[in-house]
């Protein structure tokens, strides 16, 4: 009972502590509620995203690189604005001189291609002559010393050429089986692209229909979440107050029962106190009797033995406590009648439950508030319900289709020329790489039969027959090399001039921004060719601007020309409806006036025991008369004293009377004085348990009644501000729903619905279809092509040279022996060795 004084100052600082909560002392309390849950919405969007092509790197980057660095020397001049656009607006008016200046490059290539035309196959056709004429090539009629050496550098530097050659048709084989494979997907690219883009604008509403309909999925959720707001309420208000009530809770108990136990006191000492008064009165006639009758017997002369040291015992023979001397009870009795009335256990188990079930009384409360709530809820805002309404892109979106719609159509058969004229070049291609090839195959067959037949000479029986076919499969591919240079140089020459032209004209320009610029720059395209009014772009933006921006990802209506500004973020405002919530979310309210914490009765008796005047009764009095003896002398001694001096009488008479007293004396000890001293120590009993709990239970019961009116006074308070505090974060959880459904809104609307990146998407691949995987592969395969095509001459050069090592040596001798001197001369044995 003792730790219920300090219960006032847990009391205090709850309500302290509840009335200086601030926002964020509530935001750290919720943590029963927790934060927002992830929401995963469906993406509406249609798939109008082009997946961004990049080429792979692979082994031909470094050929790549170095066909610009060449083309880069090939075409030093920047781009040539003034030309591209009269060549756009007036091309009568173009001067081919400018044409040729800006061209100077491709004009000195195309020189040096046609001199080589005009070079090689007449100097084959001499070559040709002259052979028919057995006066080039031939055989090396006479072997010399330095013979070894010059054929082994021929052979080696016609080696290192076919080497060279076989590398160069390898990449060129590759490449252009590159630009066969990457024209078709290429190709149906275009249609695609276009295809996919014209749904930009006019699919727009739709999608946002689609995303406004999502909003349900967070008003779902918070509707769920709300069914149990309820029992949130009562936990928390269960779990903050449980500290303080489930103590003064045991505290009443505890008084209940120190209330009963007292009151039980109180009667026994009053009906103790009683009987004690009631036993003196009948003990003292007794005592009376027995003392005067023996005074007598002692005081007779013939009383022998120490009758003096008996009769001053006797003479004090009376009554010792007085308990008509001790204060009365009856007012405090009287004013504790009937107490207790109320059961202390049955009320404080029933309180415990009733506190312990806050949780469903809460929810069962605020069934009909949640209701409301929850139609509040299930409203959606003015701004979702006009979010697709409200785009303005309907004729935007019709010119916009049907300018790609054109461009598609009108591109369909320019694409399928493309294809099939790309059909014939990779046939061409692979003729004349199988030409180099067969060139390159027929100086290694003739160098290896050359070899292996140089090295039979030393045998006496060597045929001649394998250096002469090294010979002739090495002027086979010099005959092959004659006669395709010239559709090998034109081949290259018209690749060169349309790869060439395309990496340096529009790549190098298209990378560099040249041509946004050129586009941008008003009167450079014809009025049909105008590309801000096809693509419907506002007027203060321009094409280099438009794709910069789509490309970092901005909206529609902020680059194209729709009829009328279209704000997002005002449709996605959604404060009054959160503020709606929050307001009712206010209004909520719980009565607490079911949990009493003290019955009416239960008051009534601590009432009852406060003005009792318990505290106020004299117990020392009690306790003075309760330490006196029943009786001043000991009647036990006093028997013993006589029964000695009854055996000392020489009167017989007289020591049978002392015997009698004797007798009468232990009778009233054992009759009246034994049952007298039980009463004294049950009083004595009641006395010092009252006399020590009187106060303490006195200062307990203030202690609780005040404990109890304070606590029921701030109940409402508390519980009041415990349901505000939950209600905010309730409100803070449920509006991470609305702000993920707003933040998930504004990127699916800003980044793929009205997006406008998939224009800088596409314009970015374009680049990389035309630049990185077309012309690159195509310039390529041209360089590689017109490296082996000279590299041609050097191997003509080496191939006749080493091939005339690789015939029979018609040997002259210096001897005039005419045996020797035979053509088919065979040597006679002159003499055996055995």
């Amino acid at each position: 009972m003792r730790h219920t004084t300090g219960l006032l100052a847990p009391l205090l600082g709850l309500g302290l502590g509840l009335a200086l909560s601030l926002p964020g002392a509530a935001a750290a309390n919720c943590r029963p509620i927790g934060p927002a849950e992830h929401l995963a919405f469906t993406p509406v969007a249609r798939t109008r995203w082009l997946a961004p092509r990049v080429r792979a790197p692979g082994p031909l980057d470094p050929l790549y690189g170095t066909v610009r660095r060449f083309l880069s020397v090939v075409q030093p001049n920047p781009f040539p604005s003034e030309l591209v656009k009269a060549l756009l607006n007036e091309p009568a008016s173009v001067k081919v001189d400018e044409v040729v200046r800006y061209e100077a490059g491709y004009v000195l290539c195309a020189v040096i291609a046609g001199f080589y035309l005009l070079a090689v196959p007449t100097a084959g056709l001499c070559f040709c002559c002259c052979r028919c004429r057995r006066r080039c090539g031939g055989r090396v009629k006479t072997e010399h010393k330095a013979m070894a050496c010059e054929r082994g550098t021929l052979m080696a530097f016609l080696l290192l050429t076919t080497l060279v050659l076989l590398v160069g048709v390898v990449c060129a084989f590759v490449t252009n089986q590159r630009i066969h494979e990457q024209t078709g997907p290429s190709v149906q690219a275009v249609p695609e692209t276009l295809l996919s883009l014209r749904g930009l604008v006019s699919d727009v509403p739709q999608e946002l229909q689609g995303v406004a309909r999502q909003f349900s999925l967070p008003q779902e959720r918070v509707s769920e979440e709300l069914d149990g707001f309820g029992m949130i309420i009562g936990s928390t208000i269960h779990t903050q107050l449980k500290s303080t009530v489930y103590p003064l809770l045991a505290s009443v108990h505890s008084l209940g029962q120190a209330l009963q136990v007292s009151v039980d006191h109180l009667r026994a000492l009053n009906d103790t106190t009683a009987e004690l008064r009631a036993v003196q009165q009948d003990l003292e006639p007794a005592v009376r009797e027995r003392r005067e009758r023996l005074l007598a017997l002692l005081q007779e002369p013939e009383c022998q033995g120490d009758c003096a040291g008996a009769l001053s015992r006797v003479r004090a023979l009376e009554l010792g406590a007085d308990f008509s001397q001790v204060p009365s009870v009856d007012d405090v009795l009287h004013r504790l009648k009937g107490v207790p009335e109320a059961n202390f256990s049955s009320m404080v188990q029933e309180e415990n439950s009733t506190f312990n079930a806050l949780p469903v009384l809460a929810a069962m409360q605020m069934a009909n508030m949640v209701t409301e709530l929850k139609k509040a809820v299930a409203q959606q805002p003015k701004g979702l319900r006009t979010l697709a309404e409200g785009f303005p892109g309907s004729e935007a979106a019709s010119r916009w289709s049907q300018a790609l719609e054109e461009l598609e159509q009108s591109s369909r058969p320019y694409l399928q020329e493309v294809q099939r004229y790309e059909t014939y070049r990779w046939i061409v291609g692979c003729v004349l790489c199988s030409v180099v090839l067969l060139v390159v195959v027929c100086n290694l067959l003739g160098l290896n039969l050359g070899i292996w037949g140089l090295s039979a000479r030393k045998d006496p029986s060597h045929s001649e027959a394998k250096g002469e076919a090294g010979a002739r499969f090495l002027m086979a591919g010099v005959g092959f090399s004659f006669l395709f240079t010239a559709p090998l140089i034109l081949l290259i020459f018209a690749t060169f001039l349309v790869g060439g032209n395309m990496q340096t004209l529009v790549c190098r320009s298209w990378q560099s921004g040249e041509l946004y610029e050129f586009a941008d720059t008003p009167g450079n395209l014809p009025p049909s060719m105008n590309l801000s009014h096809l693509l419907g772009l506002k007027k203060n933006i321009s094409i280099h601007l438009a794709y910069q921006q789509c490309k970092e990802g901005a909206a529609l209506w902020r680059v194209l020309q729709l009829n009328d500004s279209y704000d997002l973020e005002k449709h996605l405002d959604i404060s009054q409806y959160t503020n709606k919530q929050r307001q009712e979310l206010q209004s909520l309210k719980m009565d607490m006036q079911d949990l009493d914490l003290l019955s009416p009765a239960a008051h009534q008796d601590l009432e009852a025991l406060q003005s009792s005047g318990l505290e106020h009764v004299h117990y020392p009095d009690f306790l003075t008369q309760i330490q006196k003896p029943v009786l001043k002398t000991d009647l036990e001694q006093l028997t013993q004293e006589l029964e000695g001096l009854a055996k000392a009488q020489g009167n017989p008479a007289l020591g049978q009377q002392l015997r009698e007293e004797a007798h009468r004396l232990r009778n009233l000890h054992q009759e009246k004085v034994v049952p007298q001293q039980s009463l004294v120590a049950k009083l004595n009993l009641s006395v010092r348990a009252l006399e020590s709990s009187a106060p303490a239970l006195q200062l307990e019961t203030s202690d609780i009644l005040g404990n109890v009116t304070y606590l029921k006074g701030e109940l409402p308070a508390w519980a009041t501000q415990i349901l505000r505090n939950v209600s905010d974060c309730f409100l803070t959880r449920e509006m991470g729903y609305f702000s993920q459904y707003v933040a998930w809104v504004r990127e699916e609307v800003t980044q793929h619905i009205a997006t406008c990146q998939p224009l800088s998407g596409a314009l970015d691949n374009g680049r990389v279809i035309l630049c990185d995987m077309m012309a690159d592969p195509w310039n390529a395969f041209w360089f590689c092509l017109a490296s082996c095509t000279f590299f041609l001459i050097p191997s003509v050069i080496f191939a006749v040279k080493t091939a005339k090592y690789f015939r029979p040596i018609r040997k002259r001798l210096s001897s005039t022996s005419s045996e020797e001197t035979q053509l088919f001369h065979i040597p006679r044995v002159t003499s055996l060795k055995l």
